[in-house]
């Protein structure tokens, strides 16, 4: 501060602290995050969710009543399926079928559209909950601790997209319930990754070390893409999921540009260069584009799933985006075949392609199971 004198008169002159260019040094104090830090509860209930709901399931399951063998039985009625037939340590496949397990039969010929939100709280063992279960938190804490509610409508708008992308990019109706059934909700997963990799580029502006953080969530994404590529694993409700949350991500998780943050943060006695909008011209057209897509995308996919359209009869390389066949696998769906024969509660079943038979005594309840003990025979 300084002073100047000119008779009886003072004029006081204030300095305030500026540096180069007009652009203040933040005090120490001023690096707290300006956003406000939700406490997580959503993402914590969707994980209780989902275990609740895979114990419900293996409750219904009942292996000792069911089976004639089953994993860990000294669970009893919680006890596991044979590792041949589930080696994820989980129900059978008729199980899941019954409990709302997306097949692409029952969506598209009966209408049972309900399977495509049902079968993303099924999972098919323990190691698949696990696993994403623990994705979900290292993920969707994060999220919801930046972004509080949205959170929780870019998941529930995930849960609804990524199997629609499975059943209409489907390689083929298969008939085997081992093998043409979906369940998990790994799609929506994909979803929160795509949200992260929009997040970040909307709002690239207040990002430090930008380059090693999209560097390292496309590693991240590249590498769960990639494993998609193997049998088994249904890799367009990965890509579906990711695809849906890349977009919706630029219109739920976007935030003010770093000028304006800065210019409102600013504390008393430092001056922010000026900012003449909350945000960048780029994130305006990028939320427009994106919310056309997602309407756009959304409404085809619908009506191409209530037609039962196979996009495979129109692309003749989709069916590699969810297994590419190598020499150690392959991606054709293997059916199962059985020769069967009844007396009264009795079914004596022949599998044509090893030979081996088995007798079963089944009440009417259980004659729904014959495929699935026909695949265990033949397995």
């Amino acid at each position: 501060m300084g002073r100047e004198g000119a008779g009886n008169d003072i004029v006081e002159i204030k300095v305030h602290p500026r540096r180069e260019n007009n652009v203040g040094s933040p005090p120490p104090y001023q690096n707290k995050s300006v956003f406000k830090k939700w406490v997580p509860w959503l993402v914590p209930l969707f994980v209780v969710s989902n275990i609740a709901v895979f114990i419900a399931v293996m409750y219904v399951n009942d292996c000792p009543t069911n089976s004639s063998s089953c994993a860990a039985p000294s669970l009893g009625r919680f006890s596991f399926q044979p590792l041949k037939e589930n080696p994820l340590l989980g129900p059978s496949s008729s199980t899941l079928v019954k409990m709302g397990a997306l097949d692409v039969a029952r969506v598209v010929n009966k209408h049972q559209s309900w399977r495509l939100i049902s079968c993303i709280w099924l999972h098919a063992g323990v190691f698949h909950v696990v696993a994403n279960m623990l994705s979900l938190l290292l993920i969707g804490i994060r999220l919801e601790q930046e972004f509080g509610h949205m959170l929780g409508i870019l998941h529930s708008s995930l849960m609804d997209s990524d199997h629609r992308c499975s059943i209409i990019v489907r390689d083929e109706f298969v008939k085997d319930d081992n093998t043409g059934i979906s369940v998990g909700a790994s799609g929506a997963l994909f979803g929160l990754l795509g949200g992260m990799l929009s997040e970040l580029i909307t709002n690239w502006t207040i990002y430090a070390n930008k380059s090693a953080a999209l560097t390292t969530l496309l590693c991240i994404i590249a590498i769960n893409l990639a494993v998609g590529l193997l049998p088994h694993v249904d890799n367009y409700a990965h890509i579906g999921g990711f695809l849906s949350g890349f977009f919706l991500g630029f219109v739920f998780l976007i935030r003010p540009q770093f000028k304006w943050i800065n210019q409102k943060a600013c504390p008393p006695g430092y001056i922010a260069p000026p900012a003449k909008s909350k945000h960048k011209a780029y994130q305006y057209v990028l939320w427009v584009v994106s919310l056309i897509v997602i309407i756009i995308g959304f409404t085809l996919g619908m009506v191409a799933l209530l037609r039962g359209v196979n996009v495979n009869d129109h692309c003749s390389w989709c069916h590699y985006l969810s297994c590419v066949p190598t020499s150690f696998w392959s991606c054709s769906s293997r059916q199962v075949y059985c020769q069967s024969s009844q007396l009264g509660n009795q079914l004596n079943l022949t599998c044509l392609s090893n030979g081996k038979s088995n007798l079963y005594y089944l009440s009417a309840d259980d004659l729904s199971k014959v495929q699935q003990l026909c695949a265990q025979l033949c397995s």
